[in-house]
């Protein structure tokens, strides 16, 4: 639940900002939808007018398959003397070709969160300084935390002639460890913390299924 801080600071910035949207379901922080034409500005306000010094985090997010708009940039700004954190959500309007304004200029801390977003979820960052893959190599065709990435992943060319040339390697698909996490209900803490369901190939014997 919001506190009573969080409230406050919520109400005041959809009053003084007409353009956002609240984000319902956040049980944490004010959260918002921004418009795309609207991130810089918003982002901007933040900082300058209402105290938000630092950027915590930002993420890319692909919804599904379904969904449209199917991407989202999102950011969390911190103001130091409140205590407060506001989140941003910005849709791309394009499902087949996502980007949304990068926020560097606001808060040079975006850099390389938003590279990661971009090499793993193809949402490109316009405006960004040094838009380049950070993870994966530049010829990489793939954004491997996309929905429709296969969880075994895609074999590909290994991206160094010379490499493959005297160790005949090549990036090899592996099935990924951890995941899907599962949490019992009606029991200790303990006992509900989520655990993994071991994919492991090589695994000897399985394990037991989840309950």
């Amino acid at each position: 639940m919001l506190s009573e801080k969080d409230l406050e600071l919520q109400k005041h910035l959809l009053e003084t900002y007409p353009y956002i949207a609240l984000r319902p379901g956040s049980a944490d922080h004010a959260s918002f939808d921004v418009p795309a034409d609207k991130a810089l500005e918003f982002a901007l306000a933040l900082r300058d007018k209402e105290g938000f010094a630092a950027i915590s985090d930002c993420e890319g997010c692909d919804w599904g398959t379904d969904a449209s708009p199917r991407f989202s940039a999102i950011w969390h700004a911190y103001n130091y003397d409140k205590h407060l954190y506001v989140r941003m959500n910005v849709y791309a309007p394009d499902d087949a070709k996502p980007a949304v304004p990068s926020l560097c200029s606001v808060w040079a801390g975006c850099n390389w969160l938003e590279r990661e977003a971009f090499d793993l979820l193809g949402i490109d960052f316009t405006g960004h300084p040094d838009m380049r893959r950070i993870m994966m190599w530049d010829e990489y065709p793939y954004h491997p935390l996309r929905k429709d990435f296969p969880l075994s992943g895609v074999e590909v060319p290994f991206p160094d002639a010379d490499t493959v040339a005297q160790t005949g390697v090549k990036v090899m698909p592996a099935p990924q460890n951890g995941g899907p996490f599962i949490a019992c209900s009606g029991k200790t803490m303990r006992e509900t913390e989520p655990s993994a369901l071991d994919q492991e190939w090589r695994e000897g014997a399985r394990k037991p299924a989840a309950e």
